[in-house]
Formats: C-alpha cells, structure tokens, sequence
C-alpha cells in the first residue's frame, strides 16, 4: 500500500481499532478515516484518525455514505460488536435488504454481506491483520511461565476439540483440563467462557483458542489482550492456547508483562 491510500476503520470495541490505528500510522497511510459505534467504540479514536463518523449498529448507508465521502476504496474491520447490541439492532433500510436475503444470520454470513455491498460501491475490505503480521506468533512458549507436557497434551486435545466447535460456527474458544472439556464457547463471548471454565478448573484449567478452517481474514480474527490476560488469572486459568500464525497479540508488551506478573502461561501451537 503507498503512504498517500486512504484507510477506513470499521472500529468495534476494545483496543483493537487503537493497536490498528498506531499500526497503520506507523506504515505511512495518509489518510485514515473510522466509522465508529456508539457504546462500542472507544472515544480515544476521535484522536487517532483523521476523520469519524459515529452511528448506530446496523447503519450501513450511513457507513458506506461517510466513505465515499472520505475517498475510501479499503477498509478493514478491527473489533468486535458486544452481543446485547446485534439484539438491539435498527438497521436501516440497506441493512434491512442484506439481512433479508440471508439465508443463515451468523455472523460470518452478515460480515460476508456487509463486504458484498461495500464491494458494490467500489470499496474493498482488507484482511484484519493488515500491518499487524508482526503480532501474530510463531509455535511455542510466548510468554509466561514455561509450560510442561501436561499443557501440551492439553493444548492438542483442546485444539481439535476448537476447532471443530469453530467448524459448526459454536464458538473458537474451549477450556479444557486433562482430557476433559469444560466450557465451550458460544453466544456469551471469550471472557465469559474462561470465567465458567475456569472455575470448574479449580486452577489447572486450560484456555484454547483457535482459528476457523477456512478462516476469512478480512473480520473475527482470534485476537487476546491485556483483558484476556487478566481474565485468565481471575478465574483460575493456568494457561491460554493460541493458534499460531492465526491469532493477534493485541498489546503485545502489556501481555508479556501481565503474563509473567499473574503466572499465565501463553503457548502458541499449530
């Protein structure tokens, strides 16, 4: 990508649209532009951009409208919407024609149509990991403390079972302890799944968190953070199982930090 392209960020919550922003900076894009949610997206983007539009879920008229003005022919999807606000969703009248002639609503159906109509207004949408490939780890120990074959053994079971209830679009995270499954993720989110899991773990249990086969980069790219981090140790989890190559370390410092501090193991396996 030259220095002089336009960006636009369809920022969801979290701190990924924060770490997008720096990344994409630090590349050279001249022109970044965020379509921003109210409740979701973190006001700090205000100051990262150099133009954004707030809106409502399900507005995607406006969202398409406010790129084309900005001269966007990319943009790329950086965190997520939290479930309650997909209930409470107002789509407006070009939100209400993708839906309706979707087949299955799951997220992988809607994102893909949401790509589908910003293609019909010559806009491209760019895989997640744009500028951040150097976030993706390689197998092995990452951080935290060094892990034994117990965990390996973990990691490989939990990471079939993963990627199975990934296949069946349940869920990409499952938490697991010697052979047994006791969370899989599903409507409630990652977090919500590690707190249920590891509290049947009584402190051994293993987070596992996987890619789709057939993973479309452009959106829900597996990513942990400091908040996964700090999670993990608040329910008791001794260690989180990461796809390697496939899943972004959002804040990659702060992880390693909070990693060694609060004794969570983080272990990339493919």
């Amino acid at each position: 990508m030259s220095e002089n392209e336009a960006i636009g960020m369809i920022a969801g919550n979290g701190i990924y649209p924060e770490i997008f922003a720096r990344a994409a900076r630090a590349a050279g894009v001249g022109h970044l532009v965020a379509a921003s949610f109210h409740n979701e997206t973190e006001p700090v983007i205000e100051d990262l951009v150099d133009s954004v539009s707030w809106m409502r879920v399900g507005q995607l008229a406006k969202m398409i409208k406010f790129f084309k003005q900005e001269g966007i022919r990319r943009a790329v999807m950086v965190g997520q919407i939290a479930p309650k606000n997909l209930f409470d969703l107002r789509p407006d009248m070009r939100t209400l024609v993708l839906l309706g002639r979707l087949k299955e609503r799951n997220a992988e159906s809607i994102f893909i149509g949401i790509g589908e109509e910003l293609a019909k207004d010559g806009i491209e949408l760019i895989a997640a990991t744009t500028f951040l490939e150097d976030l993706l780890p390689d197998p092995g120990h990452v951080c935290g403390p060094k892990g034994d074959k117990r965990l390996e053994e973990d990691a490989m079971f939990g990471f079939r079972i993963a990627k199975e209830t990934s296949r069946l679009d349940v869920g990409q995270t499952v938490v697991v302890r010697r052979g047994t499954v006791l969370a899989v993720e599903a409507f409630e989110g990652t977090n919500a799944t590690i707190r249920r899991g590891g509290e049947l773990g009584r402190g051994k249990a293993v987070v596992v968190k996987v890619s789709k086969p057939d993973q479309d980069v452009r959106f829900d790219v597996p990513c942990i953070g400091p908040e996964t981090i700090k999670v993990a140790s608040e329910a008791g989890v001794s260690a989180i199982v990461i796809e390697a190559g496939s899943t972004l370390l959002l804040d990659k410092e702060q992880i390693e930090s909070l990693a060694k501090e609060l004794r969570v193991t983080v272990f990339a396996y493919r």
